[in-house]
């Protein structure tokens, strides 16, 4: 009987102790929704907060996910994509922006009826996109190539929805996170050809400062805290959570996360950043702009990497994807911030 008491005190101890390590996690797993008949990679968000929408891009079904931002159901499918990738929501006009790679083109979606509604063709290779916030131009990757010593950035007049010019010459044949900073003058760009982050001035259109990245490769997601003029990271060989002084183009810290990443996001009430990639979610906490500490690994799912913040929620949604593994559960993963 004794034998019996002990073991169920170890039992209820060891459960204790497992609820006070998940209670300590500094995110929490609130919501799924499965997605049944997916396969392959899902790619970016979108996110229409005064709309409660969620807009994911699901690249080898070739179509735009809605969901209701706060329940996490799926409410619609927007068709006649190729390959979407990246995207941007613009509540002026209830209208979404999304990358094609396939169709080597800018998509215009129509939000109240989901439908395609314009076109804009490009050069090869398009790919990631930014919107700078103050002339709502819309800057996307195209015209490289595996073997392309330079490629451009297309600038899309979000308001007019035209072409209207180019960012050209930028070096190596592709890039990946871009950035503009609120003024609307700098974006900052992961130059994946060269493993560099460039800096463009968005008045002259001209490459003004290259930063080579410290023994690291494939650069994915980026960030900017601009009060701490810091820009942070993520690369994919190794791993690595990397944060640079934007006067001096310098690296002040660098530290290990999680592998395949692929989206970052600050956390500024709380001082954290969010990786998310392949199991986990690396959380990392700012001391101060030269200062980070790594805080928690927080389980996820086979390739989860794709993922957003949104801060008036207080909530992470991470998109579970099944590339490489078919019985991979894909899935849209909501997380509260503890």
């Amino acid at each position: 009987m004794r034998q019996s008491l002990k073991a169920y005190a170890v039992i209820l101890a060891l459960c204790a102790l497992t609820v006070q390590a998940q209670e300590k996690l500094p995110l929490k797993l609130i919501k799924t929704t499965p997605m049944p008949g997916f396969t392959g990679d899902f790619d970016h968000f979108g996110l229409d907060l005064k709309g409660n929408r969620l807009f994911l891009a699901a690249e080898e079904h070739k179509t735009v996910e809605v969901f209701d931002l706060r329940t996490g159901a799926r409410t619609h499918s927007i068709e006649g994509f190729g390959h979407p990738l990246m995207m941007v929501y613009l509540p002026e006009s209830n209208q979404l922006v999304v990358t094609d790679g396939d169709d080597n083109a800018v998509q215009l979606v129509d939000c109240k009826q989901y439908k395609i509604i314009k076109t804009i063709k490009l050069s090869p290779e398009v790919d990631h996109g930014v919107l700078n916030p103050v002339n709502k131009y819309y800057y996307v990757e195209s015209g490289g190539g595996s073997n392309a010593p330079t490629h451009a950035l297309s600038i899309i007049d979000t308001k007019l929805f035209k072409h209207v010019g180019d960012v050209e010459g930028l070096p190596g044949s592709s890039s990946e996170g871009m950035v503009i900073d609120r003024a609307g003058k700098n974006l900052y760009v992961n130059l994946t050809g060269t493993d560099e982050v460039g800096v463009v001035d968005l008045d002259t259109r001209q490459l003004v400062a290259k930063w080579p990245l410290p023994d690291a490769h494939t650069a994915h997601a980026m960030v900017l805290d601009e009060p701490n003029h810091r820009l942070f990271i993520a690369t994919r060989k190794p791993a690595q959570f990397i944060v640079f002084n934007t006067d001096t183009g310098k690296v002040v810290a660098s530290l290990p996360c999680v592998g395949v990443n692929s989206d970052m996001s600050f956390d500024v009430v709380r001082k954290r950043i969010y990786v998310t990639g392949d199991q986990t979610a690396s959380v990392f906490e700012q001391d101060d702009a030269d200062h980070y500490k790594h805080i928690a690994e927080v389980p996820t799912a086979y390739r989860a990497k794709s993922s957003v913040f949104v801060p008036e929620l207080k909530r992470l949604y991470i998109a579970a994807s099944g590339k490489g593994k078919p019985d991979a559960k894909l899935e849209l993963q909501i997380y509260e911030v503890q």
